[in-house]
């Protein structure tokens, strides 16, 4: 799961691997900006050699990402997403940047027709992670390319299976601070992949950037990888 929004500068280098290894040639890969704050999804365009600038774009005012009334789950999240994608763009005009793709994405935890956002602290954590264990609960994830006058969608929909967990892990778990700031109130790139029976989809997905469906949308604005 994605984490929560840190306070950064509203735009970060163009980055296609981490400092430690050779830059990719320019025309290997064409820049693009990340209309997210994920350090996640920062780690995994660096991985399929993505040259990218992080855009913070600033949260439109109240809560946080709201369900309309009788929306779905699956539609809910590509909603979101698209709206994450348009405030980018809007932003990245408004700031006079220089015009390339806009990659923005959002992951959603659903059980039945129940959406499990990010936990709004200990309490909440726990009362998600007691209802996820044991069970098996969806992760989509839907990512927008806008470029041109085009807004491009894909969405990852996968299943996840967590063990039983007894309070005593799950109580280890929130003091270990990693299920906040997660939709789900989990990170399976982290401390709770030992939760994870089975998976039926994405791995990548569900850490909130699907790499496949990803260069699908980057493919189809000839944006050229590695």
């Amino acid at each position: 799961m994605v984490s929560g929004r840190p306070a950064a500068m509203p735009i970060m280098p163009m980055t296609s691997r981490p400092s430690s290894e050779p830059a990719m040639p320019s025309q290997a890969c064409a820049g693009i900006y990340l209309a997210s704050a994920s350090p996640r999804r920062r780690e995994l365009l660096m991985q399929i050699g993505v040259a990218h600038r992080v855009l913070q774009v600033p949260a439109p005012p109240g809560e946080d990402e709201p369900r309309l009334p009788g929306e779905a789950p699956a539609d809910y999240v590509r909603r979101t997403a698209m709206e994450k994608a348009e405030r980018g763009v809007a932003w990245m005009r408004g700031q006079g940047l220089p015009a390339l793709p806009l990659l923005a994405a959002d992951t959603c935890v659903m059980q039945g027709d129940d959406v499990l956002g990010k936990p709004a602290g200990r309490e909440d954590a726990l009362r998600i992670l007691r209802r996820l264990a044991g069970t098996r609960h969806e992760v989509h994830t839907a990512v927008v390319l806008a470029h041109g006058g085009r807004r491009d969608m894909r969405v990852s929909a996968s299943t996840v299976e967590l063990r039983a967990l007894s309070d005593e892990e799950i109580l280890r778990y929130c003091d270990s601070g990693e299920p906040y700031g997660k939709a789900g109130a989990y990170g399976i790139q982290g401390l709770a992949g030992s939760f994870v029976a089975r998976l039926e989809g994405s791995y990548t997905g569900v850490m909130g950037l699907p790499l496949y469906e990803t260069a699908q949308l980057l493919a189809l604005a000839g944006i050229r990888r590695p």
